[in-house]
Order: structure tokens, then C-alpha cells, then sequence
């Protein structure tokens, strides 16, 4: 089986990657100078697009890992995680304190059924 690439912006990675009926795609926010609601919402919003670009979407997914450089804020995340998901298909979930480059606040981890 072929494993399908996309090209990211950012050089070594890929935006996405599929193989064997899954979907692995990782996704920050293009404009950091938002609050943490807003970097989530950008950050869902690519997410999105991989997915569909892979030929999937969010009610496939199966795991997602959130990494969040103020875990404190963990619920102002949630608040928009939980309007993007819907009241249906959550997959599992965890959520990380981390330290992220420059002024990312978020980032996120999917791995979705094709």
C-alpha cells in the first residue's frame, strides 16, 4: 500500500500523511498573535482541510493529542474543541502542557479513519 504525503509549509513535515485506511495530520495556527480561542479555531479550521484533503473529516476521527503551552487554560480551549466536534463522534482525547515555538499557544494531533 502507498503511503500519500502532503507537502506542508514548514521544511522536513508533512501536513498530512495516509496510509492503510488512516490519517495522521498535525495542525498550529497561522496567526499567533490570537488568544487561545482564536489560535484553536484556526487550528481546527486546518485540520479540516487536511482531512478533507486526505478524504476524511472530523467525525472520523479517532485520536487527538492537544498540546497547550498554559494548561490552565484548558477550558477556553474546550469551549471551541467542543463546538467543533459536535455532540457526536468524539474520539479519544488527551491534552498536554507544553512548551511550543514562539507565540503558538496550540497545537494539535489527529489520527482519523480514511
Amino acid at each position: 500500500m502507498t503511503i500519500e504525503r502532503l507537502a506542508g509549509d514548514a521544511r522536513g513535515r508533512s501536513r498530512a500523511v495516509a496510509y492503510e485506511g488512516r490519517v495522521y495530520t498535525v495542525a498550529t495556527a497561522a496567526d499567533t498573535t490570537l488568544d487561545i480561542a482564536g489560535q484553536t479555531a484556526q487550528t481546527l479550521a486546518v485540520i479540516d482541510r487536511n482531512l478533507t484533503d486526505c478524504g476524511s473529516n472530523r467525525t472520523r476521527i479517532l485520536s487527538a493529542t492537544v498540546y497547550l503551552v498554559d494548561i490552565t487554560r484548558k477550558s477556553e480551549m474546550d469551549s471551541v474543541w467542543n463546538d467543533w466536534i459536535g455532540p457526536d463522534n468524539w474520539p479519544q482525547r488527551a491534552c498536554v502542557g507544553a512548551a511550543l515555538h514562539g507565540d503558538t499557544v496550540v497545537e494539535i494531533t489527529i489520527v482519523a479513519a480514511r
